[in-house]
């Protein structure tokens, strides 16, 4: 491995005729598809030819050090190839989604839009004013008080009962 480190071909071929066979028997047996474990033992010899200066003989002979990244690697093939699945299948599942009815849709916009005018009516024309000033024309609390020419505290108050009778007549609850 020392030689393999320092960049020897012949060292390595040596490593690679005496390993490979090993590797691959033993990624097959995690993957279970031979093309895939071709390519994962592949993936390891090339890793044992890019970190052998890593090698440790101390912590272990060089077969269980490429029995490790080989046991690794097949893992980590086996768990990507299992993600694949799931991704696909959830994408699937989304898009077998109940199809949109556009004339549900519309006649429950129509339904509600009904209530919220009904609601509207219910509200005090300060609160009533407030609310579509805010909501309808989208202006921020600060501009409703200047447009209505009233305090802040006031048009926030006004907001906060308007939107709560709204929210009791609309029978939302929180």
């Amino acid at each position: 491995m020392s030689r393999v480190a320092r960049g020897d071909k012949d060292a390595f071929s040596a490593l690679y005729d005496a390993l490979s066979g090993i590797v691959f028997g033993l990624v097959v047996r995690v993957v279970r598809n031979r093309a895939q474990s071709e390519e994962v033992a592949q993936e390891v010899m090339i890793d044992l030819w890019r970190q052998a200066a890593r090698y440790r003989p101390d912590q272990g002979s060089v077969l269980s050090w490429a029995a490790t990244l080989a046991h690794r690697r097949a893992v980590d093939r086996v768990r990507s190839a299992q993600a694949a699945i799931n991704r696909e299948q959830d994408q699937a599942a989304r898009q077998q989604a109940r199809p949109f009815d556009e004339v549900a849709e519309q006649v429950e916009t129509r339904l509600e839009s009904e209530q919220v005018r009904r609601c509207m009516r219910g509200l005090t024309e300060i609160q009533r004013q407030a609310v579509t000033l805010a909501y309808y024309q989208g202006l921020t609390y600060r501009e409703v008080a200047e447009t209505l020419r009233t305090p802040l505290p006031t048009i926030k108050t006004r907001m906060r009962d308007g939107l709560i009778r709204l929210r009791d007549c609309m029978g939302v609850t929180t």
